[in-house]
């Protein structure tokens, strides 16, 4: 397939595009795909699977699928297939977080305290299989509503860094889908048909990131070249300054 194809420029281009800029992956390195059964996970692994495999980088990589039981009675079964119809084995680390965050805890605000207790045990299974990156499968528009997250929230002007290196865990966070926007994603699952499980979680939809999404839904329709913007000013204070990973 011609790099100049729709396909590619849509979608494994923009990809391509944010490993190479950031240096996200070496050759040869061994990758950790944080998989949640939803969309933007499964598109990571699909892209990454083929970018690798085809060596789009001028190198191949490793590719280690890990998913959390997160303990909400989630039929991983189809991520497991799929994950196995790509020549890979999936990692499904049991936990009890929907215990200790609901029942427990009773946390008002249990998004935090989640994916907190998440991220600690993706990145500690991560290196435990000698993972040295974990790939999310946060986009474009992710990034543009953490901003105004944290900036109403909190007072910050700043989103998540496309590569952000843990030195407890040796390991380094990346963000490959950062330059595609979730309209797009939500396009390839269609053409691909790809396996998308359904989200039992009781605050699903509930949160203040859902308030971001429909606000940076509408800023979008009035300033159309938002997330443009956006991209421009993310390279000028990461690519330009030599962002310290």
């Amino acid at each position: 397939m011609s790099f100049k194809s729709k396909e590619n420029q849509i979608y494994y281009n923009p990809v391509r595009r944010a490993i190479l800029n950031y240096e996200m992956i070496q050759p040869n390195e061994k990758v950790a795909v944080g998989l949640s059964g939803g969309k933007d996970s499964t598109t990571l692994l699909t892209l990454l699977d083929t970018i690798s495999k085809q060596k789009r980088l001028g190198y191949s990589f490793e590719i280690i699928p890990i998913a959390l039981d997160l303990g909400f009675d989630m039929e991983l079964a189809p991520l497991s297939r799929y994950v196995e119809s790509l020549g890979y084995h999936l990692e499904i680390v049991p936990t009890k977080i929907a215990t200790v965050v609901f029942d427990i805890r009773e946390e008002s605000n249990p998004c935090s305290l989640c994916a907190k207790m998440r991220r600690g045990i993706l990145y500690t299974k991560a290196s435990e299989l000698g993972c040295t990156k974990v790939a999310l499968g946060h986009h474009l528009d992710d990034a543009v509503e953490t901003f105004f997250m944290n900036f109403f929230f909190h007072g910050l002007l700043e989103s998540f860094q496309p590569i952000t290196y843990l030195t407890q865990t040796q390991i380094s966070i990346i963000r490959p889908l950062l330059y595609i926007e979730e309209q797009d994603i939500r396009r390839f699952v269609q053409e691909k048909e790809l396996p998308v499980i359904f989200n039992p979680c009781p605050v699903d939809k509930k949160t203040k990131r859902e308030e971001m999404k429909q606000l940076v839904s509408r800023l979008s329709q009035e300033y159309p070249l938002l997330k443009k913007r956006f991209i421009q000013s993310m390279e000028t204070n990461t690519i330009d300054t030599k962002w310290h990973r």
